[in-house]
């Protein structure tokens, strides 16, 4: 009795236990990805650390904006409509497949222009990478919310982490035999993306066996699914370019030093919102098909929690952050630590906004977060023109912050008017405190259950 409870309690697949490993996987993910961003900046240095994150960033942005949003609506669909699965599968990979290779194209002849800043090297190691790591990140995409829409997290989840730590494993090898260098780092991003994608196809094999080469497309399905995917893709779209312009700004504007300095401490900055991030991707899918107050009150208390549990988690962080940056990556890279500081602090706003988006994309109203997305990325954007010049890395640091914040606020103005919440009782309430302790009890409690049932045996 007392091991079943407890398997129950780990390997159920209730909201909060999916949430709980979902977060722990983020938490490895974190931890491996910052030990791989140690590893490459002490190997590359300052600048080396620029061109490779250059070289690793076209591809995920690119991802981001031709998405069309498929992704989110196979999830939506999915649950909604779970009869028509294979055509919302067949659908959405067909089309992915073909808009790799007119962007893959695009990004071949452009990509000099797009890195005029950077080496004839590193340009040409860029371009191979980008076309080859395209259709495969965009398979990613899908391939996680099919994992998500038929409730298997433990291959969702796999997907996350096997990618960072057999990058990882990969550089340590070509550490090992001495042969690191930006373009056979770069070679095993690529294979190691490959592999996962192999295993993921293998894992999801029975959702995936379907009539690949029928010839007619089921236009009710495929209607569904582009339609819902349409009325999301303008907020991911203005989401990625949210999270990806200060790059953009810094390849533009910046050189190769100032970018290995960004993409080191905005890395490093993302570890706050590890359970944020967790909470985002388990809520929808979990709530999605629910009524409007189960999945208000649910997402309310989500954010509420998440907001208070890690703002105690990062004001210690920030004291001994600067420290840790000098000790692991070197001192060269504390001349950054300002912007460590204001990124911290917007990763937290960031992440407890998209967790409030959840609401509207879970009710069917995804364009209220389109409205909100608009107006915070004009912010953002227009203070990125302002204070980049003034301010150099600190700068692009404090227009991330102003729009998070400007974010936070839209999205509970606008469930305050479509949803009729009060203002005060998204920000604060009692119960929370409750369930919370009722949580922790539950957890002593089934320990405790665990340790007696071993002593009897």
């Amino acid at each position: 009795m007392a091991q079943l409870a407890i398997r129950k309690l780990l390997n159920g697949n209730g909201l909060v236990q999916t949430i709980m490993r979902t977060s722990a996987t983020n938490f490895l993910v974190m931890v491996i990805t910052t030990i791989t961003s140690i590893v490459t900046a002490r190997m590359f240095g300052v600048e080396g650390k620029g061109e490779f994150s250059a070289i690793l960033f076209w591809p995920t942005f690119l991802v981001g904006i031709v998405g069309f949003g498929l992704p989110t609506s196979l999830i939506y669909n999915m649950k909604r409509n779970a009869g028509k699965g294979a055509e919302y599968i067949r659908a959405g990979f067909l089309f992915q497949l073909a808009v790799s290779i007119v962007v893959g194209v695009v990004s071949w002849i452009y990509l000099p222009v797009w890195l005029g800043n950077y080496s004839a090297e590193v340009i040409q190691t860029a371009k191979w990478y980008t076309v080859l790591t395209l259709p495969l990140l965009l398979a990613v995409n899908l391939i996680a919310a099919l994992a998500q829409s038929s409730d298997n997290f433990r291959t969702y989840n796999g997907v996350r982490l096997f990618v960072p730590l057999f990058n990882l494993a990969g550089i340590a090898a070509l550490f090992a035999i001495g042969v690191l260098s930006i373009h056979a780092a770069s070679l095993v991003y690529l294979i190691t993306t490959l592999l996962v994608v192999i295993w993921s196809l293998y894992q999801l094999r029975g959702e995936l066996r379907i009539d690949w080469l029928r010839r007619m497309v089921d236009k009710a399905a495929a209607g569904s699914l582009f339609g819902y995917g349409s009325r999301v893709f303008g907020v991911e779209l203005l989401g990625t370019l949210y999270s990806q312009f200060d790059k953009i700004i810094i390849l533009s504007l910046l050189t190769p030093r100032d970018f290995g300095l960004y993409s080191v401490v905005y890395a490093l900055s993302r570890v706050f919102n590890t359970v944020q991030m967790a909470i985002s991707n388990v809520i929808f899918p979990k709530l999605t098909g629910l009524d409007k107050d189960k999945i208000i009150s649910t997402v309310g208390r989500a954010f509420r929690l998440s907001l208070i549990l890690m703002t105690i988690v990062v004001v210690p962080s920030m004291f001994i952050g600067r420290f840790l940056m000098g000790l692991l990556f070197g001192e060269e890279f504390l001349e950054a630590s300002t912007a460590f500081y204001l990124l911290s602090i917007e990763c937290i706003l960031g992440g407890g906004s998209w967790i409030l988006a959840a609401s509207f994309n879970a009710l069917g109203r995804p364009g209220l977060v389109l409205i909100r997305q608009i107006i915070a990325l004009a912010i953002t954007i227009g203070l990125f023109f302002i204070f980049t010049p003034l301010y150099g890395l600190n700068g692009i640091a404090l227009s991330l912050l102003v729009g998070a914040l400007v974010r936070m606020l839209i999205t509970i103005a606008a469930m305050r008017v479509a949803f009729k919440v009060r203002f005060a009782g998204m920000l604060f309430d009692k119960d929370d405190f409750r369930f919370l302790i009722g949580r922790l009890r539950e957890k002593k409690i089934m320990k405790r259950v665990g340790r007696a049932g071993g002593m009897d045996e």
